[in-house]
């Protein structure tokens, strides 16, 4: 099969990447000079172990014939239209992922201008305890081509692998092939796959590793190569040095691939070098410099308030409720802040009062429309995977699960149940841990794994083939390509224009305000505070950053490695502002006004002077806000740009 060059390619690409990030860290040359000498005995490394390797592996060479056969067909005909749309907005559009703003490609930065990893002063905590699987991938993007226009490459990629990966593996599980096929082209066109594919999230491109891990890993049982038990081992590790939230999927891979370990036997230097480089590219590293830093290997101890689940069983029945409501939300959905506002009241409070307790703020939070900040599977492929599931119960025959494939006869029967119902058992453990909101978004790489254990039997195979299953399978597609269209960050339509002439024609038209409000705020929020950093003194090399958790400072890093972004704490005084070099700053007014500071009261003590104001927004929740840029006493003989326009 041809894609298989590829997802071995992208996993040691993502592996090797990762182990750039944290060994050139430990010598503090994370540098061009570091990623060019690592290249470099990455591939002498690659040709001696090709050299050195005894196994054969069958011919998968690409077949451009049988690809461009395969894409006449109207299914793969429109997924492949849906991946030239999306690969278009990626490229037509920077990144404006409220968390890629907020802290990963920020995060980056700071280490990418200090030469390692380090932990920031900040509080912003995010820019410190979560994992750098997808920052350790756009590192060497970000340094060598001092932009981010590239980073959706990062999500888009793994997007294109995984039909060919679905496909493999729901077979190797025992679903019927058309099935099968039908799928391998549907789920992803899920939304959280579908918007993120051209973006910087960071929850769908660990989906590739929870496939490649079980596929590889049930591959082995076919071919007892010990080469597939590594890829396997190297793509559980990259889905949890992705996302902590990712953990518990290490039970199915573990299922699959603990019985194998005999097999390498043979290989026991190679496999305890790989299990090496698993480690340094799992959540491992992380989870040590958590303890280190502070005190906690999951660094929960830093994040809000419910994100820590207090109550299993209200985590079981509260993340059910919110996977169906995220997931079976209409589409387009205008009553979103009618909703928002209304539903704690709607629901008894026998169910309102422990969620409340036990869910970080804002959990029954929905969007309008699917955006990268909260949309998991989204309304199409939940309806139609509903649909197919009751079809299949309902209709008359062989047995739901009966006649369903054995699957290759190199898997156990227990390996094979063991990997259909496993996911679930991850997915029950998520709920009884997590309290955070949009778990549909979180949960991305759990979908493949649940989906076979639904498909197996001869029934679904009656039910791809109905005449009502293709209008169904039309409208999802159709609802995709919606989706991709009027996505806030990269809309493919004059959303302002248009929306623009609306409200002229029909000024108290407030859907249209809504709308033209949202998409504003998206098209400036790659750099928010641009008119703030016109306004800082020319040359200057070092600003500082006072802001809140969810505040955005990548404007004050571009163009990048031009000058340093500090943070400070509201409570630092002079001397330790001025210790981390930091002679002008940028404030948020609206933060100070939120913790009860006074702006004066601050002045007063840190002796800063307000040069400037400017109103900007960031978030539409938050609306406008104020920003200042504040100049800080010298000291006696320094030297300081004069302010001016950059």
């Amino acid at each position: 099969m041809s894609f298989l060059p590829l997802i071995r390619i992208w996993i040691w690409v993502s592996a090797l990447a990762t182990l750039a990030g944290w060994s050139l860290s430990a010598v503090g040359q994370l540098n061009r000079g570091g990623y060019l000498v690592f290249g470099g005995l990455a591939a002498a490394a690659f040709l001696l172990g090709r050299r050195g390797s005894g196994e054969k592996r069958p011919g998968t060479g690409f077949k451009w014939r049988k690809v461009k056969a395969r894409f006449r067909r109207w299914l793969p005909a429109c997924f492949l239209g849906l991946t030239l749309l999306i690969f278009l907005g990626g490229a037509l559009y920077p990144p404006s992922n409220h968390t890629a703003m907020t802290y990963r490609t920020p995060r980056v930065l700071h280490w990418l201008m200090e030469g390692h990893w380090h932990w920031i002063d900040t509080s912003n905590y995010r820019l410190n305890n979560r994992a750098c699987g997808l920052e350790w991938l756009t590192a060497p993007l970000l340094l060598f081509t001092k932009s981010d226009r590239g980073l959706f490459l990062v999500n888009f990629i793994p997007f294109l692998l995984l039909p060919g990966l679905v496909f493999s593996l729901f077979k190797r599980l025992g679903v019927r092939g058309r099935v099968a096929w039908h799928w391998m082209w549907l789920l992803p066109t899920g939304y959280s796959f579908l918007v993120q594919a051209g973006g910087a999230g960071n929850d769908t491109f660990p989906a590739v590793y929870a496939l490649a891990a079980m596929d590889f890993g049930l591959r082995a049982w076919e071919s007892r190569r010990a080469s597939d038990l590594w890829l396997s081992f190297l793509s559980a590790a990259l889905l949890t040095g992705a996302k902590a939230s990712n953990l518990t999927l290490l039970l199915p891979c573990a299922i699959v691939v603990l019985p194998l370990l005999p097999q390498l036997k043979r290989r026991l230097g190679a496999t305890g070098l790989v299990i090496l480089l698993a480690g340094v590219v799992s959540f491992l590293p992380t989870a040590l410099l958590n303890i280190r830093y502070c005190g906690d290997w999951s660094g929960l101890v830093l994040e809000r308030a419910g994100m820590d689940m207090k109550n299993p069983l209200v985590g079981i029945w509260g993340n059910a409720l919110l996977l169906f409501t995220n997931n079976f939300v209409p589409t387009f959905f205008p009553l979103a802040g009618w909703w928002n506002r209304s539903a704690l009241a709607l629901l008894p409070r026998a169910i309102a009062g422990p969620l409340e307790a036990n869910f970080e703020g804002g959990f029954m939070m929905l969007g309008e429309m699917p955006t990268e900040d909260w949309a998991g599977l989204g309304f199409g492929v939940s309806v139609l995977l509903a649909a197919s599931v009751g079809a299949s119960l309902w209709r008359r025959g062989a047995p739901a699960g009966g006649g369903s494939r054995a699957g290759p006869p190199g898997i156990p029967g227990w390996v094979r149940w063991g990997a259909l119902l496993s996911p679930w058992v991850s997915l029950l453990a998520y709920c009884v841990k997590s309290g955070m909101v949009t778990p549909a978004r979180l949960i991305s790489p759990y979908y493949a794994l649940l989906f076979p254990v639904l498909l197996l039997g001869t029934r679904p195979l009656g039910v791809v083939r109905s005449r009502w299953w293709r209008w169904l399978e039309g409208g999802t597609l159709l609802l995709a390509l919606l989706v991709i269209v009027v996505t806030p960050g990269r809309p493919l339509w004059p959303a302002r224009t248009l929306l623009t002439k609306v409200l002229a024609a029909h000024p108290e038209q407030r859907t249209a305000q809504r709308a033209l409000a949202v998409y504003s705020v998206y098209d400036q929020r790659w750099d928010p505070l641009a008119e703030v950093r016109a306004r800082l003194p020319q040359g200057l090399t070092v600003v500082g950053f006072m802001g809140n958790a969810d505040d955005i400072d990548i404007s004050l890093w571009r163009p990048f490695f031009t000058r340093r972004v500090k943070h400070f704490l509201p409570e630092d005084t002079p001397a330790e502002i001025r210790r981390r070099g930091i002679q002008y700053a940028v404030v948020n007014g609206g933060n100070l006004a939120a913790i009860g500071l006074p702006l004066a009261a601050w002045q007063a003590r840190t002796g800063a002077e307000v040069l400037d104001t400017i109103t900007a927004t960031l978030t539409v929740s938050h609306g406008p806000q104020p920003w200042h840029i504040v100049r800080f006493p010298a000291e006696p003989g320094e030297s300081r740009p004069e302010p001016g326009n950059e």
